[in-house]
């Protein structure tokens, strides 16, 4: 469900705010990750944002989005194209054990 919302609250540095509508009294938790804007994801207080919610408590909100967008904005979906293994996702362990300790 697709409703217009004003962002009360935005915590760039957490990742998170709050988005007010008539259909989620009380506010509607936002993730970082659910705002569809390119590049770094920066919302205003009192800006005018598209928002899809569920009835799902988050950390004392009875709704979260699932979508946010600006307002007179396209969404913009990041896609991510992976070939295989890098090294973004590896690490490595290694362990000497000294063998002439007594």
């Amino acid at each position: 469900m697709t409703t217009l919302g004003t962002v009360r609250e935005w915590r760039a540095e957490e990742g998170w705010g709050v988005i007010d509508s008539p259909e989620t009294p009380g506010g509607c938790w936002t993730h970082f990750s659910h705002v569809l804007v390119a590049g770094y994801v920066d919302l205003q207080p009192g800006q005018i944002v598209n928002l899809d919610w569920e009835s799902a408590g988050q950390d004392g909100y009875n709704y979260r989005t699932t979508r946010t967008w600006p307002v007179d904005t396209e969404p913009v979906v990041a896609t991510v194209e992976h070939s295989g293994p890098t090294g973004a996702y590896s690490s490595r362990l290694t362990v000497v054990f000294n063998e002439d300790q007594t």
